[in-house]
């Protein structure tokens, strides 16, 4: 394994320090925007097994670190291995996304959580390669979906629209409770291996933040994700998190204030006096930059990357996108923002 004097950039990033240009990297950098990335996906059986393939998904995992002067890999998996390794069924339908089979009992979910790092382990085996071949000076980043994503997924079996899901969390909230816990303890023990086989950097991906009243994002938000961070330092992890509740809105600073995180996922609402105010109270930020307007390229594009780098480089900061890179964007349009932000 590579070993540095000299933490990374991006972890520097997130333990406070500023730079005269930001760390960068973008969430789904590994994907279907890049042909390389296509080749390897047509040789697997399906996503699932895809995902849980250590020499594909290490090799994707790499593949834009090569293309671009990236500061991190993200490890490449998907935020439904965990309802797959609690027992309930997940396929990927072609064209329409993610398929989730009928929600299996209670208590077969809570008896999968001793089996997670067992199936799992081949993500862990992924982070081990892609750590021994990455620069010792790129961050390595291991991630999980929070609690309430996955199981709006695990409800609903589909994505779309999450009312079905909230309308459950209303109907039935003792056993959407005791869901929300069973998620906590899998998605704790899944992060903790990550960190253990060379991960750097965690992020926990809340996609599915909008919506929610105050006091129902503090029940499925900003709580079960402190009390995953609590459970993931009490297993000894001591790297920095970022957490991203996508959507939040207003009730973004409520979660800074309650979610020890290192740093802050922002969407694509995010106003730039706002995370300025973020940045004053000690909170690295990261994201923003609208994937729809990467895709889209040209002089408004080259604006909104000035006024982030302007705004947000004093402080500490993390480029990123708002949401995943999407599968269209020309990789003309990455190189160009990429060599703005790095100057290579």
């Amino acid at each position: 394994m590579h070993q540095s004097p000299v933490a990374p950039r991006l972890v520097r990033a997130l333990n406070g320090e500023t730079f005269n240009r930001p760390p960068i990297w973008l969430m789904r950098q590994a994907g279907r925007f890049l042909p390389e990335y296509r080749a390897v996906r047509e040789t697997a059986p399906d996503f699932i097994a895809f995902c849980l393939d250590p020499e594909k998904a290490s090799e994707v995992t790499l593949q834009p670190l090569r293309r671009f002067p990236f500061d991190a890999a993200i490890v490449f998996a998907d935020i439904l291995l965990i309802p797959m390794a609690l027992g309930q069924k997940v396929w990927f339908e072609a064209g329409e996304g993610p398929r989730l089979g009928p929600l299996p009992e209670i208590g077969q979910l809570d008896a999968g959580v001793a089996e997670v790092e067992t199936i799992l382990g081949p993500v862990a085996e992924t982070l081990r390669r892609v750590r021994s071949a990455l620069e010792p000076d790129r961050a390595l980043i291991g991630f999980a979906g929070a609690p309430w994503t996955v199981l709006t997924y695990m409800l609903q079996g589909r994505g779309g629209e999450r009312e079905e899901a909230r309308a459950h969390a209303y109907a039935h909230p003792a056993e959407v409770d005791r869901l929300i816990d069973i998620l906590i303890e899998a998605t704790a023990r899944y992060l903790a291996m990550q960190a253990a086989a060379g991960a750097e950097v965690l992020q926990i991906f809340e996609s599915w933040a909008e919506g929610l009243p105050d006091d129902q994002f503090l029940r499925l938000v900003s709580d079960p994700h402190a009390r995953l961070i609590a459970c993931v330092r009490d297993l000894g992890v001591t790297l920095p998190i970022i957490g991203f509740p996508r959507g939040a809105g207003a009730l973004l600073a409520d979660y800074a204030d309650a979610v020890p995180v290192q740093g802050l996922g922002l969407d694509t609402q995010t106003p730039l006096g706002f995370g300025q105010q973020l940045q004053a109270t000690g909170k690295t930020i990261q994201g923003a930059l609208d994937p729809l307007l990467l895709r889209a390229g040209g002089p408004m594009l080259d604006r909104r990357v000035e006024e982030m780098l302007e705004a947000w480089s004093s402080g500490p900061y993390i480029f990123n996108l708002g949401h995943g890179i999407l599968p269209d964007t020309p990789i003309a349009h990455v190189e160009r923002v990429v060599q703005r932000v790095t100057g290579r």
